[in-house]
């Protein structure tokens, strides 16, 4: 199936559903263009579901721990609910003092990346790294800052694009049937015998996951009931309590997740005194550094990263490029080197003087909040900038903050790693 055919995102979407018992609001979302999608899907697959250095259970509370910095209740009721079908241990879910000295270590550069990248020095990897009982191995390290890294990122497009609001699959969260690309994918679908096999194996599955569940709970309840008292069990259940859609949902107080949560994003200011702290892109890039350190040590991840930065860079944006009179090489760009100059990471060759030109006042907020401070993000935003804009090139500006965001997060994350393997 070729990427520009109007049935791809329909295919892509039956394919989520037959593999996960429901559409997510976030799949949803980034249907509007099915190329990246479908980059989107692969990646975030191989991270979380094919062989790794990490085990399973880890990586989805690793991912708990990234949407906790954000307040991404949508996130964390995700990966709780697979965190649990992988094995883990629920009582990790009652907060960072109930699990692994190793995987608490990592709250700090989980914290930084979050909120203030330009802070991560070789010190914390070497820290992390330092023999003992509960030191990470440099290729686990590196799953875990892709991990952090992607989650960061995708609370940003939660927020941003309003996931947060439909825990369902209701509000914006829903396509619009007003193209056959946009269409519901149940509808794009009669009566084609590929799809409807693939909707009977969904209707297997959903009935095996709602089985899986019922497990889950059981298995829950038998912990709780042999190690705590009653109203402690009574409120860590309703904590746990699956919604209507079957989803298990997460802590009410999404703080027992992280540490410090009055650390956040502060801007980083270019002062001549700082100059040494302003990151040059010249000096280390995802291109000539970034990719194959990260390749080498996590095999493969490497190159879906790689077709995921390209990919979004690729897609169609003549009409928004020719509301604001100029390329669409030029606008992206433009978006795309204001995200990384919140972070203090510079290319000497861009006239930043361009920024102010090409994006207009209320997009560069939207796009500073979103990038910087999703969790303060209200559907108003979201509907207030570019009102003569469609819903998908929305979408697309959203894309841009997610990818620039995480390869802004990785670029520093992986040359503090550098530096410490060189020292």
């Amino acid at each position: 199936m070729s990427s520009s055919d109007p049935e791809r995102p329909q295919f892509l979407f039956v394919k989520v559903l037959a593999s996960r018992g429901r559409l997510e609001a976030v799949t949803q979302q980034m249907g509007y263009h099915p190329q990246y999608l479908d980059s989107f899907l692969k990646t975030q697959h191989y991270l979380m579901h094919m062989d790794g250095p990490l085990p399973f259970d880890c990586r989805h509370y690793i991912a708990i721990m990234a949407a906790a910095r954000h307040q991404c209740r949508y996130l964390v009721n995700l990966h709780v609910l697979q965190f649990l079908r992988a094995g883990g241990d629920p009582q990790w879910l009652r907060g960072l003092d109930f699990i692994p000295p190793k995987l608490r270590n990592l709250n700090e550069i989980n914290k930084i990346l979050a909120h203030r990248p330009w802070l991560i020095t070789k010190e914390h990897i070497e820290k992390l790294l330092k023999i003992s009982e509960w030191s990470w191995s440099l290729a686990e390290l590196v799953h875990a800052v892709v991990l952090l890294a992607h989650c960061h990122a995708l609370a940003s497009f939660v927020f941003g694009c309003g996931c947060e609001q439909d825990e369902g699959l209701g509000s914006r969260g829903s396509l619009k049937p007003s193209s056959p690309g946009n269409q519901c994918f149940c509808e794009a679908t009669a009566g084609n015998g590929c799809s409807q096999e693939l909707l009977r194996i969904n209707r297997k599955r959903s009935l095996d996951s709602c089985m899986e569940l019922d497990s889950l709970r059981e298995r829950m309840q038998r912990i709780h009931v042999e190690t705590e008292g009653r109203e402690e069990t009574r409120l860590l259940q309703q904590d746990r309590e699956e919604d209507t859609d079957g989803e298990v949902t997460g802590a009410t107080n999404l703080a027992c997740y992280m540490q410090d949560p009055d650390f956040g994003y502060q801007d980083f200011a270019r002062r001549d005194e700082d100059q040494a702290q302003v990151f040059r892109v010249q000096d280390y890039s995802w291109e000539d550094h970034g990719f194959s350190l990260v390749n080498r040590l996590y095999s493969d991840i490497g190159h879906l990263l790689d077709e995921k930065f390209r990919m979004v860079d690729g897609l169609q944006s003549s009409a928004m490029a020719k509301r604001q009179g100029c390329e669409p090489s030029v606008f992206k760009r433009g978006i795309w080197n204001y995200i990384h100059c919140m972070f203090g990471i510079r290319y000497d060759d861009y006239d930043y003087a361009e920024v102010n030109q090409l994006l207009e006042r209320m997009l560069k907020v939207y796009i500073k909040t979103v990038t910087c401070y999703p969790e303060k993000t209200n559907p108003e935003m979201f509907d207030r900038f570019w009102k003569q804009f469609k819903h998908s090139e929305k979408v697309h500006v959203n894309l841009l903050i997610l990818e620039a965001r995480m390869q802004a997060e990785l670029l520093y994350a992986l040359q503090a790693i550098t530096q410490y393997m060189i020292s």
